[in-house]
């Protein structure tokens, strides 16, 4: 990890997970931080951690209470409020879609896959921003339809966003969501929706895309997510666990995104 985000991550541990004035003493935070990224960029198990990093037993109750605490939602809040604060963060336009991921050892949260002869999955319903910064993230089973998590995605975005009165906000969505559930979501949060009607045609009369879709952008950070292999893959059987994983991802891009805009100046 470098030292400039352990720099901008250490106050928020201090704050939201201050050490024990009594007991056994914690292993290293940032020893313990490390040793979970590296879980969720190899997806090994938690047991395989290669010597150099703390005991693994350790290292998964430390991830397991920062999770409990919301450490991690923070940690993910605070970086894009950095972003924000160089205008890094375009609201006015956002997306939403959904992936699903199989799940090997089962859990909760999973459903039968139906793309997948009805194996074990789990479903990432991810709200992105213009530029595909993630907002909000939720899981359910794979057999749950992408409109039916939509109101629950809108309602977790981790950081208190412009209200539609002073910021006009769209949403683009893709046909899975034109049904009433996904426009009664998108009514309720006061979004101007873009949602591509079934059985409209892609280009128009003279085979011009007049109007270019903005949904891209989610389906560019569900991959840039997949190439973390603990998420590409689920392997954690409790849906927390999994979830947790997913928000430090959601961190991780935001902190490159705050190094190129640092960079760029």
């Amino acid at each position: 990890m470098p030292d400039d985000l352990w720099n901008k991550l250490k106050p928020l541990l201090d704050e939201y997970d201050p050490p024990k004035l009594n007991g056994r003493k914690r292993i290293n935070a940032r020893a313990a931080l490390n040793a979970i990224v590296f879980r969720l960029r190899s997806g090994c198990q938690w047991n395989q951690l290669p010597a150099e990093f703390p005991d693994d037993s350790s290292v998964h109750r430390t991830f397991q209470r920062w999770e409990s605490k919301g450490v991690l939602a923070q940690i993910w809040a605070a970086l894009i409020e950095e972003c924000e604060e160089v205008g890094g963060v375009n609201w006015q336009w956002q997306s939403a879609d959904g992936a699903m991921s199989k799940a090997r050892f089962g859990g909760d949260e999973i459903g039968p896959n139906p793309t997948d002869r009805a194996k074990p999955g789990t479903k990432r319903s991810l709200l992105v921003e213009a530029d595909g910064g993630p907002l909000a993230v939720v899981i359910g089973g794979a057999n749950i339809h992408d409109c039916k998590l939509l109101e629950a995605t809108l309602e977790a975005i981790v950081v208190e966003h412009p209200k539609p009165e002073n910021v006009k906000q769209h949403l683009c969505l893709d046909k899975g969501y034109d049904n009433p559930t996904g426009r009664d979501a998108v009514n309720k949060h006061k979004y101007i929706p873009h949602i591509r009607r079934i059985g409209e045609e892609k280009f128009d009369e003279q085979q011009q895309n007049a109007n270019p879709a903005r949904r891209w952008v989610v389906e560019r950070t569900l991959g840039w997510l997949s190439k973390c292999r603990a998420i590409l893959v689920r392997y954690e059987k409790k849906a927390y666990n999994y979830l947790g994983l997913i928000k430090l991802a959601c961190a991780l891009l935001w902190y490159r995104r705050c190094w190129h805009l640092s960079t760029a100046k």
